[in-house]
């Protein structure tokens, strides 16, 4: 059941870089240091949201409309800090 729970923590991990990496990624986009243009950024970028869409989306639908600002991967950061949470403190159920 260890294994279990460091893979649990293991794919977590993973969500958490990845929607670290959106994040940066946008920003950079944003203020035109990456450009689309360039095909290697476009395929990390497609990809990036490709995987992290089906996670943004309910939380999109549940806030409110910001007028432009994306609160949604704040609220996805948090819910896996969350889930980080309650796996750490009921560790003792996997071992």
């Amino acid at each position: 059941m260890q294994s279990l729970y460091q893979i649990l923590m293991l794919l977590l991990d993973i969500v958490w870089f990845f929607i670290i990496a959106h994040v940066i990624m946008s920003w950079l986009i944003n203020f035109q240091v990456l450009n689309l243009r360039q095909q290697f950024v476009a395929q990390i970028w497609y990809a990036l949201n490709r995987l992290l869409e089906p996670i943004y989306a309910p939380i999109r639908s549940v806030l409110p409309n910001m007028s432009g600002i994306d609160l949604s991967p704040l609220v996805a950061l948090v819910g896996v800090y969350a889930l980080r949470i309650i796996l750490i403190n009921n560790a003792a159920v996997f071992y």
